[in-house]
């Protein structure tokens, strides 16, 4: 049984389906065209254990459909779905399956494309990978950002679940990225993010002629107190849906400016790095989940290999 069956027989949530007066107008599973998941439109049967969400972001200096530009270091890659706002490729990388999508930025957007792999596969593991702005002053241009836990400030993901639930990203995660980070020596700093929706005044940064309220000169002092590492758009939806739908999140940043330190902007600064860093940690990660099935264990930990 597919895990979004699991959600949906389970007593709690069965019990808001019957109190919701137009359960019975709702397409089961989803909005469906030409056989396949209508926002996607990707091929589930094809879709990878591991999955990689990239942003058409001009500022990662991509050159090209950033979907595209990780296919091309997967093995057998092939395009497993175009909707026109979402681009799927499935290849392998040291043994791992692994689908990168592309798509539009901010937790609006990211949240169509999760639902849609989430309630058609059983794909294992959502990771982020992008470009972020640094908040602290030992995050500099060019570093990569392994993320521990998310600071959700965005809407998206409170339409969800109430602030005080954790957006954490899963342990594994974290290990393999942090393994491949140091065997690969790649420049990163472990912690936490902040997401929200607004990347101007929502984010400290002034909008147009300059314009700010004053609550908004307070959001990057209120972040570099509080120990921040950097500032994205779409993490918060990813791991607050992980964590709710029992999928492993986790995301991977390079940073590309810094106004807290004062490092100016350098498009495509760790791009490169970044999608490398990912890669290498799936790999692992993918080692670890084979070490786990070896002895059937559902958690990974130090010396399983042993057992």
């Amino acid at each position: 049984m597919k895990k979004s069956e699991l959600i949906r027989n389970k007593p709690s949530i069965k019990l808001m389906q019957e109190r919701y007066e137009y359960w019975g107008n709702v397409p089961y599973p989803g909005l469906i065209m030409d056989n396949k998941p209508a926002i996607t439109q990707v091929d589930i049967e094809k879709v990878g254990d591991y999955l990689i969400y990239l942003v058409r972001d001009p500022l990662a200096a991509y050159g090209k459909d950033p979907a595209e530009r990780v296919a091309e270091r997967l093995t057998a890659a092939e395009c497993i779905g175009n909707s026109g706002m979402f681009l799927s490729y499935t290849g392998t990388y040291k043994g791992a399956k692994i689908t990168c999508v592309s798509g539009g930025s901010g937790c609006p957007e990211v949240e169509l494309a999760i639902n849609d792999f989430m309630e058609y596969t059983d794909c294992s593991t959502f990771l982020r990978v992008g470009t972020s702005g640094g908040v602290a002053e030992k995050v500099k241009v060019g570093d990569c950002v392994i993320t521990t836990g998310v600071y959700r400030e965005d809407g998206t993901s409170r339409a969800y679940v109430a602030d005080g639930f954790p957006a954490y990203c899963h342990y594994e995660v974290v290990n393999a990225m942090v393994q491949a980070a140091e065997q690969y020596h790649f420049p990163y700093k472990l912690g936490v993010t902040a997401c929200m929706d607004s990347d101007f005044v929502g984010n400290g940064r002034p909008s147009v002629g300059g314009y700010l309220q004053p609550e908004n000169i307070q959001k990057l002092g209120t972040y570099n107190r509080a120990g921040v590492l950097n500032t994205d758009r779409e993490s918060s939806i990813i791991m607050t849906m992980c964590n709710l739908f029992e999928r492993r999140g986790g995301a991977i940043f390079n940073v590309t400016d810094n106004l807290i330190s004062g490092h100016k902007f350098e498009a495509g600064a760790g791009t490169e790095v970044s999608i490398e860093l990912a890669l290498e940690g799936i790999a692992i990660l993918h080692q670890m989940d084979k070490q786990k099935e070896a002895v059937g264990k559902e958690n990974w930990f130090p010396g399983l290999d042993n057992i």
